[in-house]
């Protein structure tokens, strides 16, 4: 029985922390289940050349029997060269004295850089998650550099908020966050985003309940909570000195594998992706939506009601979302 065409899967900034842990979990099947072959793509910048080498050796060393190839560069077309899935990780962080926009001028580059590759040597059929902050803008950025691909292709990384808001659902309600059912994230991957309970549900020993009833706490619900999943990556730096790494990289395999497998009947999760002016997002934002996926398409749900409190929310992050489009554009 012959085995499938190995998926060629890129992994940008693979020298680094998330990328640690993102590259082994892809490679023992986390992403694509155990039964389909791989050829790791890594892509570092040329200053970690050689952490990027200790890398492959390390892959090389597990002996996985789904990795068919690894191809561990520092060039841009080798790395891009028909890939099935881009995971680009790496991005300029944001140091002392550095200002919003000058982080985002500074990844502007590497990102149409990445995007015009995209365009240049990947699968047309290639499907893009950006994790490398600005996530939002720099997937914005992409798309717009890869005009041969489809803008629905791209998205960028909520899926960790996401994450964090169902987690922090499920503490407070005393239950596993398994239980825990369209809590979702709308607008950027940045401290403007609006984590919603509005549509979650709680399973819970008497049954379904409405996250609003399960919690039992309106105040928490419309405040700490919010700014609990809002900083929650400012909490992880301030406790380790470093920031968000495993849990980012677990965000990752979620985000692609279930845009690829799809998600349960009635389940949202949360996406940044091409804004097509549902909700009244500004047509082209990348923005976090609830969605569902089906046979590897995701279609934002709609119908939902937005009440006052939330519509203050979604428009606050879309009005930053722009911001960030117009320094670019300056």
């Amino acid at each position: 029985m012959s085995q499938p065409t190995p998926t060629r899967v890129l992994v940008t900034g693979a020298a680094g922390q998330i990328a640690y842990y993102l590259i082994f979990l892809v490679a023992k099947g986390d992403l694509l289940g155990p039964n389909q072959p791989i050829i790791l793509h890594l892509l570092d910048v040329p200053f970690c050349k050689e952490a990027l080498g200790g890398v492959e050796l390390e892959i090389i060393d597990c002996a996985f029997p789904l990795v068919h190839g690894v191809v561990a560069t520092t060039d841009v077309k080798e790395a891009f060269t028909n890939v099935d899935l881009a995971l680009l990780v790496g991005a300029f962080p944001r140091k002392e004295g550095m200002e919003r926009k000058d982080l985002l001028e500074k990844n502007a580059s590497i990102f149409r850089e990445q995007g015009a590759a995209l365009d240049q040597y990947a699968s047309k059929n290639v499907k893009v998650v950006v994790v490398g902050n600005p996530a939002n803008t720099n997937a914005w950025l992409a798309m717009n550099a890869a005009p041969s691909i489809p803008k629905e292709n791209f998205s960028a990384l909520t899926r960790l908020d996401h994450n964090r808001a169902k987690a922090q659902i499920a503490a407070r309600a005393g239950v596993t966050a398994a239980r825990v059912h369209n809590v979702v994230i709308w607008g950027n991957h940045s401290s403007t985003q609006y984590p919603d309970v509005s549509y979650g549900y709680v399973e819970t020993a008497s049954g379904k309940k409405s996250v609003k009833e399960a919690v039992n706490d309106q105040a928490y619900l419309q405040s700490d909570f919010i700014t609990t999943v809002q900083q929650r990556g400012a909490a992880i730096i301030k406790a380790r000195k470093l920031s968000s790494a495993a849990s980012a990289a677990k965000a990752i395999i979620d985000h692609m594998r279930d845009w690829i497998n799809g998600t349960p009947e009635g389940e949202y999760v949360s996406m940044a992706v091409r804004s097509d002016g549902s909700y009244g997002i500004e047509e082209g934002l990348i923005y976090s939506f609830p969605v569902t996926i089906k046979d590897g398409r995701y279609s934002i749900v709609q119908g939902l009601e937005v009440d006052e409190f939330s519509r203050k929310k979604l428009d606050l992050t879309a009005a930053e979302l722009l911001d960030e489009k117009n320094a670019l554009s300056q």
